[in-house]
């Protein structure tokens, strides 16, 4: 960790952030099983399918561009630029949503509705503990470049 960075501890990380409350849905899913009729179950791994591959490409496109702009992933890591190209012109977080679509696309397809619910508590955890401060440290280290950044396009998905 770094002094000047977004982050102070090795903990809020994505990876924490998304796994535990997944892994917490895991075990509540053989704990207490959640059984679905056959059609709708058909449909979660269709659906699944097709967010784990949306998930997937999100974060490959998300960490290329940092790779791009020789810029670390690691939020307890200080960064020089703002980087708003790419797959950062459509959100200000695509790893993070890359992540959420992840674990969904997962939690479809193999079926596991506590695991889906968990996802809700992830994203909330996720605003909170890694959103919130990276955006004042960006705030803080770009000033209005930021700003304007941020009044063109949403944290989630999409242009304002």
């Amino acid at each position: 960790m770094q002094k000047d960075a977004a982050h102070e501890s090795n903990w809020k990380t994505a990876e924490v952030v998304f796994g535990i409350p997944f892994l917490f849905g895991i075990v509540l899913h053989f704990a207490i099983p959640f059984l679905l009729p056959r059609p709708i179950s058909l449909a979660f791994m269709v659906f699944g399918a097709v967010f784990i591959a949306l998930g997937i490409g999100l974060i490959i496109l998300g960490r290329r561009e940092f790779a791009r702009y020789r810029q670390p992933t690691d939020p307890g890591h200080s960064t020089q630029i703002l980087i708003k190209t790419g797959v950062f012109a459509l959100s200000r977080n695509p790893l993070y949503v890359g992540g959420a679509l992840l674990i969904l696309g997962i939690s479809l397809f193999l079926k596991m509705p506590w695991a889906l619910g968990m996802l809700l508590i992830s994203m909330v955890t996720c605003y909170h503990l890694l959103i919130k401060p990276e955006e004042l440290y960006l705030q803080t280290k770009f000033g209005k470049e930021f700003q304007e950044y941020s009044d063109s396009v949403c944290r989630w998905l999409g242009h304002k």
